[in-house]
């Protein structure tokens, strides 16, 4: 058993069998060091900051734990409405979690607030827990303590710490080593009544008995502390015996880690490719910029919105909106086959089974909460979506400009690269004289290394240079291939676009049908499996339905066919995630025409994610309200 240091005795001993101990409510972190001490320690008697009508039914609540509900208590009707005041049974709750250990340990539980028939919340900002796991509780019990202001005269505060110092004085007749658990609004007053023995008033007499309510799975989060997700992580620890001491913080790499798994599972489930591009890497970027935006917030540990808006930011509202779903679930909410009432929670709010809504005031108020606003896009139901595509007229049909504007802007850079490539095929190397051409070319110096030391000649190295005359010719003619070797079935969409002006290029591709992904109204959503892009546009015969490209057996020999045949260049870029086939080349060498492979690889996958998936709009009309409904 560890005893305890003569600091932590000074700040927390109130008398010789009474110990005060301040606690933060709604914080994990600070439930663990309730367990730590009750459990390395030896008391008989637990005080608890609550009035003695909650004992019966709050104890059968936690008895009931993992499974969350509320003991609610009816308030006199006021002028602004129904109200009741409740207590969490939250395992990350402070005062919860010393009366689950007290009961386990056989120890007695003392009720010691002041019964009151209506409550009034106080309002209390403190530091972020989770500096306890560098810092002595004792040290940031006492660097609290300049912080804290006294009780208003007359107060409810005032009456209810009175209460429960004469509550102490009391306990301390019948045992011998009390630990009193107290919030730190009330610590130092508390301690300031026991020893001037303060007057206090009888309790209030109009009280009603409070009533166990089960929380809807939904509305969990505006019951608990922490997120119900790392709620459910501390139980998990608790029914496994393993360690939680830093799940603060590692339950949020848990969070991301079932996110993803969850993302790429409703992606496979609805038939669309699998996105990989939320990779370790991009996961370590997500978690730095979540430590600034805390520290910015003056937090050690982020929030909910800090989560949610890092991962729109950096993954998209997909998985933004994945991300909060999973924040918010708890899988140990069982609600079938109880037999107890069942009530939704809001932000200061209850809708009760009446289906009445009342305002609710927590006696356990953690940090405070409040509204932000935060854009996100969800995908509509499925059969909305259906619906959608019954009013579609296909004899309409248009591009989204902006998304025209990226892809066209990528295209561009990878004519500049394959443009690059074809210059270097022609670049050549000399030994250096009088200039420096293009640059040192390291590797031929080098391969030329053992001939430095020559019979009669100084031990010198001799230097080579390269020189890469202009590129001849140019590129006008792009293929991209994304999914190889792609499936007809998959991508059964296949068509050949028009240039709308002078900056779009002429577009052939092969998609996955824009009917089955309706995201609105006249907007549809597709995904490429291959495109040919020709800049500067020129109309073209429709490739699908061309028969002198007839030999071509697949999509991607159909599009490699065409680009050869209606480019006016030598050279034909292919952007392909595989090395190009023999038969591809012979494609294109039939119309003389050379391919110029770049590896889809050199780009990363969050850009081609992106760049594949692109709207279809039913009529340019829909692009006056397109930008409500496509996210970017």
């Amino acid at each position: 058993m560890a005893a305890p240091s003569s600091t932590d005795a000074d700040v927390f001993r109130l008398s010789p069998r009474i110990e005060l101990f301040p606690v933060l409510h709604g914080s994990g972190d600070v439930a663990q060091e309730v367990r730590d001490r009750l459990t390395d320690r030896r008391y008989d008697c637990l005080a608890i900051p609550l009035p003695p009508s909650f004992e019966h039914p709050l104890e059968e609540a936690v008895v009931d734990l993992p499974t969350i509900s509320v003991i609610v208590q009816q308030e006199p009707d006021s002028e602004t409405g129904a109200t009741v005041n409740y207590v969490p049974v939250d395992p990350c709750q402070a005062v919860v979690m010393g009366i689950r250990v007290a009961i386990g340990e056989g120890m007695y539980r003392a009720y010691i607030d002041r019964e009151t028939s209506v409550v009034e919340p106080i309002p209390f900002v403190s530091p972020d827990a989770y500096a306890l796991k560098r810092l002595p509780y004792a040290a940031f019990a006492a660097a609290m303590v300049p912080t804290l202001t006294t009780p208003a005269e007359g107060s409810q505060q005032q009456a209810r710490i009175a209460w429960m110092a004469f509550q102490l004085h009391q306990l301390e007749l019948e045992y011998e080593r009390i630990l009193c658990l107290c919030h730190f609004a009330d610590w130092p007053w508390i301690r300031q009544a026991y020893q001037q023995r303060a007057d206090y008033r009888e309790p209030d007499a109009d009280i009603r008995r409070p009533e166990q309510y089960l929380v809807d799975p939904a509305s969990l989060y505006f019951v608990l502390g922490e997120l119900p997700f790392l709620t459910e992580l501390y139980e998990r620890r608790r029914a496994t015996v393993h360690s939680d001491r830093h799940l603060s913080i590692d339950g949020i790499k848990e969070l991301l880690i079932e996110t993803r798994a969850r993302w790429q599972t409703a992606h496979d489930e609805e038939g669309h490719t699998v996105p990989n591009w939320v990779t370790p890497q991009l996961l370590q970027l997500y978690l730095q910029y979540v430590r600034n935006h805390a520290l910015l917030d003056r937090r050690l540990t982020p929030d909910l919105y800090t989560l949610v808006l890092a991962a729109k930011q950096m993954a998209g509202d997909d998985f933004a909106i994945r991300l909060l779903e999973t924040a918010k679930s708890y899988a140990y909410q069982e609600i079938e086959g109880k037999h107890l009432p069942q009530l939704s929670a809001g932000l200061g709010q209850f809708a009760l089974p009446d289906e009445q809504i009342v305002r609710a005031t927590n006696r356990l108020q953690g940090a405070p909460v409040t509204w932000r606003s935060l854009s996100l896009r969800p995908r509509p139901p499925r059969r909305t979506s259906q619906r959608w595509s019954y009013l579609w007229n296909p004899n309409r049909q248009c591009s989204w400009p902006p998304e025209d504007s990226k892809i066209e802007s990528f295209h561009t850079h990878v004519r500049d690269q394959a443009k690059a490539i074809i210059g270097a095929d022609l670049a050549k190397s000399e030994k250096f004289t009088t200039s420096m051409k293009d640059g040192i070319d390291i590797r031929e110096s080098l391969r030329h290394w053992h001939q430095r030391a020559k019979p009669g000649r100084p031990n010198r190295l001799e230097l080579y240079v390269k020189e890469i005359p202009p590129a001849r010719g140019n590129v006008d003619t792009v293929i991209f291939l994304f999914d190889t070797p792609a499936d007809p079935d998959q991508y059964s969409w296949q068509a050949t676009w028009y240039a709308e002006h002078a900056q779009e290029s002429t577009l052939c591709f092969y998609a996955t049908p824009f009917l089955n992904n309706m995201i609105a109204p006249g907007i549809g959503q597709s995904l490429y499996g291959g495109a040919l892009f020709i800049f500067p546009p020129r109309p073209i015969p429709d490739i699908w339905t061309d028969e002198a490209l007839g030999f071509a057996t697949t999509l991607e020999e159909r599009l490699i066919a065409a680009g050869a045949a209606h480019s006016h260049e030598t050279h034909v870029a292919l952007v392909t995630p595989v090395p190009p086939k023999a038969r591809w080349r012979q494609i294109a060498s039939r119309s003389g025409r050379r391919l110029v492979p770049i590896p889809l690889s050199r780009f990363s996958g969050q850009l081609i994610d992106r760049l594949r998936r692109f709207h279809v709009l039913n009529g340019q009309d829909i692009r006056s309200f397109a930008a409500q409904f496509i996210r970017e």
